[in-house]
C-alpha cells in the first residue's frame, strides 16, 4: 500500500503575479516518482512571515489527525520565513508521526524507521534562520529606498479615498459577512465568494469577531 501525501504550496503575492501552478506540478511529479499517493493538496497566497495564515492552519491540523504520512514543500521557506513559524511547524507534524519532504534539499524530518532525524531537524533551523535574516535584509532595503523616495519628494502610500470605509466593505462583502456568520470556514468563503483568504479573514475581524469582543 503506498503512503499518502499532502502537498503544501505558497507564494507571497495575493495577485495574479505569482501563483502556486510550478511547485504543486513540481511536488506531484516528485510523489508519482516516489510511489506516493497525493489525497490533497493546500495552496496559498501570504507573507510567510505571517503566523495566521489560514490554509497553513487547516493543512497541519488535517495532517495532524491521521489522513496522510507526509507533508511535501518545495523548500522550506514555503512553510515559514521565521525560525518560530518553520520550528513550531516540524515540531508539531513530527510528535504526530508524519514525515516532511522538501524537495529542493531532497530532505526527510523523519527517518524510514519513524524516528526523528536529527540532522534534517538541525538543517531546517539553520535554513529557518537563513529565511528570516533574508527577510530582514529585503524589509531594511524596501524601507532604505523607501526612505530616499521621500527624501525626493515623492509622494507614498494609498490614493485619497482609496481606503474603504466600514460602510463601503459591508456592502461590498456582504455575501462574505452573510456565509462567515453561518458558521462557512474562511477557506470555502473565500471559494463561493472568489476572493482571497486572507480577505475573508479581515472581514471576519470586522465584522464578526470585533461584535464578539
Amino acid at each position: 500500500m503506498s503512503k499518502r501525501a499532502v502537498i503544501y504550496a505558497r507564494v507571497s503575492s495575493e495577485g495574479d503575479r505569482q501563483n502556486t501552478d510550478r511547485q504543486v506540478l513540481d511536488l506531484q511529479a516528485y510523489a508519482n516518482g516516489a510511489g506516493l499517493e497525493v489525497v490533497r493538496v493546500f495552496t496559498e497566497k501570504a507573507s510567510g512571515a505571517r503566523d495566521d495564515r489560514p490554509i497553513l492552519a487547516e493543512c497541519l491540523d488535517w495532517c495532524c489527525e491521521g489522513n496522510t504520512d507526509v507533508l511535501l514543500l518545495s523548500e522550506i521557506s514555503r512553510l515559514g520565513r521565521t525560525v518560530k513559524i518553520i520550528v513550531d511547524a516540524v515540531d508539531r507534524l513530527t510528535k504526530a508521526g508524519i514525515n516532511i519532504h522538501f524537495q529542493d534539499m531532497n530532505v526527510d524530518t523523519l527517518l524510514p524507521s519513524g524516528e526523528e532525524n536529527t540532522y534534517a531537524t538541525m538543517l531546517v533551523t539553520m535554513l529557518g534562520l537563513g529565511a528570516q535574516l533574508e527577510r530582514k535584509l529585503i524589509m531594511g532595503r524596501l524601507n532604505s529606498g523607501r526612505k530616499h523616495a521621500i527624501e525626493n519628494g515623492v509622494k507614498m502610500g494609498r490614493k485619497h479615498g482609496s481606503v474603504k470605509t466600514r460602510e463601503q466593505k459591508e456592502v461590498e462583502y456582504a455575501n462574505v459577512i452573510r456565509l462567515l456568520k453561518k458558521g462557512i470556514s474562511i477557506r470555502n468563503t473565500a471559494k463561493l465568494c472568489d476572493v482571497s483568504s486572507r480577505t475573508v479573514q479581515a472581514i471576519k475581524n470586522d465584522f464578526i469577531n470585533f461584535k464578539e469582543r
